[in-house]
């Protein structure tokens, strides 16, 4: 799944570019773009872990013993 998502969001963001640059620019699809981009990053930063949560866990362990 992390091999399809960044090339969409990486090709999302060179279409939002590509529209920018234009003297007509179209919202819609400049709307769509960071919608897909931010949707992309959103899942693949889901997947890495919080320092926070790591340091709670080992916390929590050393308090019960």
């Amino acid at each position: 799944m992390k091999k399809i998502i960044l090339p969409i969001s990486i090709l999302a963001i060179i279409v939002a570019i590509y529209e920018q640059s234009k003297p007509n620019k179209n919202v819609y699809i400049m709307s769509v773009c960071i919608l897909v981009f931010m949707f992309g990053m959103m899942r693949l930063s889901a997947k890495t872990p919080s320092k926070k949560d790591d340091n709670s866990d080992e916390n929590n362990y050393d308090k019960t013993i």
